[in-house]
């Protein structure tokens, strides 16, 4: 039997254990960006770093045109995403697809499994998918992380 969430009610269920590689890759972004990361997730399968900053300091982050994410990306090799943080799930799936429109999300828990359905604008559904559903991939890695989703699905 499903049970449908009120995402907006949704917190983080845990804390997350950092590896000493992404405890440097933190420390150098630091040093680009001047922006404390709260956390760092290393994806070799797509060659990505997205690190996890707080509420208002991605622009920060992000640099002047994005310079710093460009700095970052050419000293590590990798492709480099920023995401603010949020408090619940609903404003961090906002986060996470920015900047594509996200009209709402509905969370089913299921005994083994808990599917995320998110609701994009329709003119922004292939920015949300992402080149290849990278977006969606990235997605379900952060989410899984820090809220135990299993799958999201763009509706």
């Amino acid at each position: 039997m499903a049970l449908p969430g009120r995402a907006s009610e949704i917190k983080p269920h845990r804390s997350v254990k950092l590896t000493m590689e992404e405890l440097r890759y933190m420390t150098l972004f630091q040093d680009v960006t001047g922006v404390t990361p709260r956390d760092c997730i290393v994806d070799e399968s797509r060659n990505t770093i997205t690190f996890i900053v707080d509420p208002g300091k991605s622009a920060q982050a992000i640099g002047r045109r994005g310079s710093n994410v460009r700095q970052l990306s050419r000293l590590l090799g990798k492709n480099i995403e920023i995401i603010e943080w949020a408090e619940n799930l609903e404003d961090f799936v906002k986060n996470i697809f920015m900047p594509a429109r996200v009209l709402g999300t509905k969370l089913v828990v299921h005994p083994n499994k808990k599917i995320l359905y998110v609701t994009v604008d329709p003119k922004d559904k292939g920015i949300a998918i992402g080149k290849n559903g990278r977006n969606v991939a990235k997605a379900r890695l952060v989410l899984k992380r820090y809220f135990d989703i299993d799958t999201v699905i763009i509706v």
